[in-house]
């Protein structure tokens, strides 16, 4: 029997058949692949288990965390809000939040969240994971933070305080915060399998996952460092995605659940150039806002080159070459990511449960999976 299920273009079958060997030889435990070209479902296929026991197949409506991955789906909300121009990517946050000017960050201006350029990489004093569940509080104390940088000057990674602005943002201008907005205004009218968090009638779907192998961090690993402080505060660890109280939380940067499907059908919007099924959602001109570079440099918190649009990563040179110029990306802790080429109308979404020491930047997987797909369509 097939370790392969779903809907693939006869064209594609080697992306199918590189799917199915990484399944076989137990490099992947279980996973969802999409591809859309030009509004045309080319791969829906997914595969393996959606246990660690190995016990239960992995189907079309198995959805799993996607950590970072998240983010693309947060940022396209806030990408909705400028496009109403309800949100002006210049303004200072404050101009929303007015809590938020305090301790010197009243020049903080939302493009510099979406391009995680704003400062505020995390909270400098010592927070749990369950204080960032009460999204309240956690923003209220995010609130009193002082800058760890000049805004603007720099990119250091805002793992979990990006989606915890954008949200409160969203809670300002429009009365809901993110997880409520963004069921009601992308995954609802899309039909589009995609949440933050996992509603009680649809645990069951959610697929267990792997945790990646333990960190073994370099000789000069300095703990110290601004970047181990901003990706330990606070310290997350993989096996609280099964966690009922993670379940049930709003953390926009990286408690979303979904299959490839669902997140890539959102995410079309913006490989689309804004319309979806005859919707319009973003104009021309907002869609190139996120494949325009913002800004770019060595990242202060993942120590790496960046480049990034309004809200997304754009390709570099330096180990992202199989991402191609035009699209824009993010990707979860793990290996999960979402690709949205809008030069060629193409969005990518891999969903996988075996967890790696994967940023936000993809691994070995999803990169041949990727430069097996535009050897394919010769782009």
């Amino acid at each position: 029997m097939s370790a392969v299920h779903g809907h693939c273009d006869p064209a594609f079958s080697k992306v199918r058949g590189l799917l199915e060997q990484k399944i076989l030889s137990e490099e992947e435990l279980g996973a969802s692949l999409f591809v859309n070209i030009d509004g045309r479902d080319v791969i829906d296929v997914w595969g393996g288990y959606a246990d660690r026991a190995r016990s239960k197949p992995w189907t079309a409506d198995t959805i799993a965390v996607v950590w970072s991955t998240s983010k693309c789906i947060t940022n396209l909300a806030a990408l909705l809000l400028i496009d109403r121009g309800l949100l002006d990517p210049s303004a200072r946050v404050s101009q929303y939040w007015p809590e938020f000017a305090a301790n010197g960050k009243e020049n903080v201006q939302v493009w510099h969240v979406l391009t995680h350029s704003a400062g505020l990489p995390a909270w400098e004093k010592p927070i749990t994971i369950d204080e960032v569940y009460d999204v309240p509080q956690a923003n209220a104390r995010l609130a009193a933070e002082a800058l760890w940088w000049t805004p603007g000057t720099a990119t250091g990674y805002h793992a979990i305080t990006q989606g915890h602005i954008i949200s409160e943002l969203l809670l300002r201008i429009t009365g809901k915060r993110a997880k409520e907005f963004i069921a009601e205004e992308l995954a609802r009218p899309l039909n589009a399998d995609f949440q933050l968090g996992v509603r009680e009638q649809d645990r069951s779907r959610v697929a267990e996952i792997i945790s990646p192998p333990p960190f073994v961090p370099p000789a000069d690993f300095d703990p110290n460092s601004l970047g181990a402080r901003a990706l330990t505060s606070p310290l997350m660890r993989a096996e609280l995605a099964e966690s009922p109280a993670f379940l049930d939380a709003e953390m926009s940067s990286g408690n979303g659940f979904g299959t490839a499907k669902g997140i890539a059908r959102i995410l079309s919007t913006i490989s689309l150039g804004g319309v979806v099924d005859g919707q319009r959602l973003l104009s021309p001109e907002t869609v190139r806002l996120a494949v325009t570079e913002q800004i770019r440099g060595t990242d202060l918190v993942l120590g790496k080159q960046v480049r990034f649009g309004m809200g997304f990563g754009l390709r570099v040179e330096s180990g992202m070459s199989w991402i191609r110029e035009g699209s824009c990306y993010w990707g979860g802790w793990g290996g999960s990511i979402a690709i949205m080429d809008v030069e060629n109308r193409i969005t990518i979404c891999y969903v996988p449960s075996r967890m790696e020491n994967a940023g936000p930047t993809g691994d070995a997987r999803i990169e041949s999976y990727v430069k097996a797909i535009y050897e394919i369509i010769g782009r």
